[in-house]
C-alpha cells in the first residue's frame, strides 16, 4: 500500500466511530485501485516491461534477496512486491484490500512470477492469516503506516512473522513532512507530536487529483520517528540502522523538483528529512 497523508490540515469534521476507521480506509482503497492499475503514477505496462520499482537506496540497504522468502506487507497493488520477485526473492504480498490482492495476482501472471502468493488480511492479523510462517525479509513502508492507529501493535506483529536470522526492513515517508506546509514545503504548520487521528475528506488520490472517486473520507495516524524505534525495539528487534533522505516520491509540497526520480527541494534551499529507512534484525 503507497500512500503519504498530504501536507495541508485534515477535514474538520469529526472523526467517525473508531470501529469504522477500517471500514472508511478499505472502502477508500478498493475505489482506487482500478484508477492505480489504469493510471500513469504506476505505470504498469512500464513495470511489465521491466522498469525497476524499487529505489536504489532500498536495493543497497536490503542487499541479496536471491532465494530468501520475503514478505510485502501492505503491499497494494504489487509491483514493490513483483520487484523484489525480479532480484530473486520469493515473495508473499498482503494487503487489505482484495482488490488490489487480485491486481497484485494478475500482474505477477503477465510477468510469469508463478510462485508468488496474495492474502488478503488486515495488517494487524497478518501472524494469524499466514498461519504462523514466518520470513527472512518482511519489507514494507512507503505510506503504510500512515495508516495504522497502533504503532506498538504493528511492531509486535511485523516482528512476530520476521524469523530468527532475519530482519524488518521499512522504507517510509519522514513524520516531520507531516509538519511542513504544501505551499513551500519548509513552514513548520503542524504539530509533530499531535497523535489524534486525523480525518480527511478528500477526492482523487495521490496518484491522479482528477480521479472522480466516491469513497473519499480516510483516518490517518501520525507516528513520530522515536514512536516507530522504540516499538521495532520493545518487539524483540534489533536496529541496525536509521537512514534519513532529504527526497520524496512525489509533489507533496508545491516548491519540490523532480530529480534523479525524486522530488527535491530547490538547490540552495535548506534540506529537511522527507523520507527515512531503517533495517531491524530478529536474533538468532
Amino acid at each position: 500500500m503507497s500512500s503519504e497523508t498530504n501536507a495541508p490540515g485534515p477535514s474538520p469534521s469529526p472523526s467517525p466511530d473508531p470501529g469504522k476507521w477500517l471500514e472508511y480506509n478499505r472502502a477508500n482503497w478498493d475505489e482506487r485501485v482500478p484508477i492505480h492499475v489504469d493510471g500513469d503514477f504506476y505505470d504498469l505496462a512500464s513495470f511489465v516491461a521491466g522498469r525497476e520499482a524499487l529505489a536504489e537506496f532500498e536495493l543497497a540497504e536490503v542487499g541479496d534477496v536471491r532465494g530468501k522468502r520475503l514478505l510485502h506487507l501492505q503491499s497494494h497493488i504489487g509491483t514493490e512486491t513483483l520487484g523484489w520477485a525480479r532480484h530473486g526473492a520469493v515473495v508473499t504480498g498482503l494487503d487489505f484490500s482484495g482488490p488490489a490482492m487480485a491486481a497484485a495476482a494478475s500482474l505477477a501472471e503477465r510477468i510469469g512470477v508463478t510462485d508468488s502468493r496474495w492474502f488478503t488480511s488486515d495488517v494487524y492479523d497478518a501472524a494469524e492469516t499466514l498461519g504462523g510462517e514466518q520470513f527472512d525479509v518482511v519489507y514494507t513502508g512507503k505510506g503504510a503506516l500512515c495508516w495504522l492507529p497502533d504503532i506498538a501493535r504493528w511492531a509486535r506483529v511485523a516482528a512476530s512473522v520476521v524469523k530468527p536470522g532475519g530482519f524488518l526492513y521499512l522504507s517510509e515517508f519522514h513524520p516531520f513532512g507531516n509538519t511542513l506546509r504544501e505551499e513551500d514545503g519548509r513552514t513548520v504548520g503542524y504539530d509533530y507530536f499531535d497523535a489524534s487521528p486525523q480525518v480527511w475528506d478528500e477526492p482523487g488520490t495521490y496518484a491522479d487529483s482528477a480521479a472522480a472517486t466516491r469513497e473519499n473520507v480516510t483516518i490517518e495516524f501520525n507516528h513520530g520517528l522515536g514512536d516507530i524505534v522504540s516499538a521495532l525495539i520493545a518487539a524483540g528487534l534489533r536496529l541496525e540502522f536509521l537512514h534519513e533522505f532529504d527526497m520524496t516520491m512525489f509533489a507533496r509540497y508545491q516548491v519540490l523538483e523532480k530529480r534523479d526520480r525524486f522530488y527535491r527541494l530547490p538547490e540552495g534551499m535548506p534540506r529537511v528529512p522527507l523520507m527515512f529507512s531503517l533495517r531491524a534484525s530478529k536474533p538468532v
